[in-house]
């Protein structure tokens, strides 16, 4: 059962596993993804509890699915594309490059969503109760296949990430600030078991320096707003990446898993010998 949430007001190695490959698999691969632009339209400016719900176990799922499916492959596929054409990427060792991935893609997406621009309307679930189930006979075992087919997301999760959106929004980041910001998410030193950490550390080092000085030479050194970019970087990398993968790829994933996808799609494994 889907519930509509109504929007508020307007605010300022390739893995050596073979799998059937998935609608995304064949997305992410094509030589040239088609662009749309998106609609902005009214969103939540407030936090997960800005709805008058404190609970924590509420799970929603897009309004327009296929839609916004189609609009996060595209945005996926631009930040696989980014990477693709660092050189520095590659200079990483494969190892490296693995943890940057799996523990970086889902900032790096957020941070697409919000160049595009790409806005989302929400719906929430609930699963039907016990007894609901026995009136209309249905089984146990029924009722949790189809529970877990349909479990949505997280809505407080969902909500952190719009409202990241809607900041990013309001300060009005140009495309070579983004560019600079992908970078220092990308080469995240605070990621775990890095075995080039200096090499890496240099890198966002590198990119963060340069966002400074491109700052301070178009704002007239108002090295305020760098400081508040700063801090949403902070929140980017608390975004859940299970919470995108479960809003926007789980349906259109098949038996893959999009961490082992995105390692396929940029070819990212050891060199055997």
């Amino acid at each position: 059962m889907a519930t509509e949430i109504p929007p508020e007001k307007c605010g300022k190695c390739q893995c050596e596993t073979r799998h059937a490959k998935s609608i995304l698999y064949q997305i992410l691969n094509k030589e040239h993804g088609n662009e749309t632009k998106c609609q902005l339209y009214c969103s939540p400016h407030g936090s997960a509890g800005s709805m008058g719900c404190s609970c924590a176990d509420r799970r929603v799922v897009l309004k327009m699915p296929e839609a916004m499916w189609r609009r996060a492959s595209e945005v996926l596929l631009k930040t696989l594309n980014f990477i693709r054409n660092l050189p520095s990427f590659y200079h990483v060792p494969w190892e490296d490059q693995r943890v940057l991935i799996q523990q970086n893609w889902a900032p790096l997406f957020v941070l697409g969503m919000a160049q595009d621009r790409v806005d989302f309307d929400l719906r929430e679930i609930s699963a039907p109760s016990l007894l609901k189930k026995i009136l209309l006979n249905q089984s146990l075992t029924t009722s949790n296949e189809l529970d877990s087919s349909s479990l949505g997301a997280s809505f407080a999760e969902v909500q952190k990430i719009k409202s990241l959106l809607w900041k990013f929004w309001d300060l009005d980041i140009s495309a070579k600030e983004y560019a600079y910001l992908k970078g220092i998410i990308l080469f995240n030193s605070g990621c775990h078991a890095l075995k080039c950490l200096p090499y890496v550390q240099t890198l966002q080092q590198e990119a963060q320096q340069a966002l400074m000085e491109f700052i301070s030479t178009m704002f007239h050194r108002n090295l305020s707003r760098f400081a508040w970019i700063l801090q949403l970087i902070t929140s980017l990398q608390d975004i859940d990446a299970d919470a995108i993968e479960d809003l926007f790829f789980r349906p259109i994933l098949g038996e893959a898993t999009l961490n082992i996808l995105l390692l396929e799609t940029l070819y990212i494994k050891p060199d055997w010998p």
